[in-house]
Parts: structure tokens; sequence; C-alpha cells
């Protein structure tokens, strides 16, 4: 099955994969619409975070990514409920190369997005207008 994720620095030496974490773990984000990806990926810039690529990659190589990795996966499926990023985001991911050490031999889908803190529920009002603010985009 082809499903479709966010790689940020696409076909670089610096390749990595966007996660969300979840408790301890970190959580890969499969969806099985391309809209659905874009839409999370604008989501994302909204929220002033690096822009990231949506690629179509066959679901099975990210979830034995996944276990080699012990990282989660979820299937978003195609119109679901809109599927919202955490507010914070991490500062400093683990693809962002420092100016010092720019060649590196890390795994290439070690970024990461990671919560600074519990992530919180967003009421009506709130989701309503992120709602609104993503339809002017389109």
């Amino acid at each position: 099955m082809r499903i479709f994720v966010l790689i940020f620095n696409a076909h670089t030496e610096n390749e990595g994969i966007h996660t969300v974490k979840v408790g301890d773990r970190n959580k890969i984000l499969m969806f099985e619409s391309e809209d659905d990806a874009l839409r999370f990926a604008l989501m994302l810039e909204a929220q002033d975070f690096p822009t990231p690529t949506v690629e179509e990659i066959d679901a099975e190589e990210i979830k034995t990514f996944c276990e080699s990795a012990n990282y989660e996966w979820e299937i978003i499926p195609e119109n679901s409920d809109l599927v919202i990023p955490p507010e914070i985001n991490l500062e400093e991911t683990d693809w962002q190369i420092d100016a010092e050490n720019e060649d590196t031999d890390e795994d290439a889908f070690d970024s990461e997005q990671v919560p600074r803190a519990e992530e919180t529920e967003l009421s009506d009002s709130e989701l309503e207008n992120i709602r609104r603010k993503l339809e002017g985009l389109l």
C-alpha cells in the first residue's frame, strides 16, 4: 500500500521524516490521502515549522523502519477528521545540521517534531479559528 509521509530536506544527505512525540515514543503519521498530508504540511508551515515535502512511500517500508527504530506509526485514513499538529514544536531537531558539523552518518529518518510540554486539547473556538485560517490558504 502506498502512503504519504512528510520529509524534511528531501533528497539530501540531511533528509529526515516528520514524527510526533506521544508519551516517550515517536510516531510517524502515514496519510492515505496526498491532500490530507499537504494540509498537515501547511499547518506545520503556519506554525513556523520548516516546510516539509510530501513523499509517496510504501507503507511496509515505513513500518519496517519504525520497528528497527522503535517508533510507532499511525495510518491516517482518507477523509478522516482533520489531524492537527501539536502547537509546541521542538526548537532544534535532529535533522538540523550544526554549522560546525556538516557531515553526518545519522539515519535518514531521524527528524522529529516533539512537544516540549504536554499536549493540550483545543477548544472548539480555537479549532474553528484554525480551520478558517487553513481555508483561507486554499
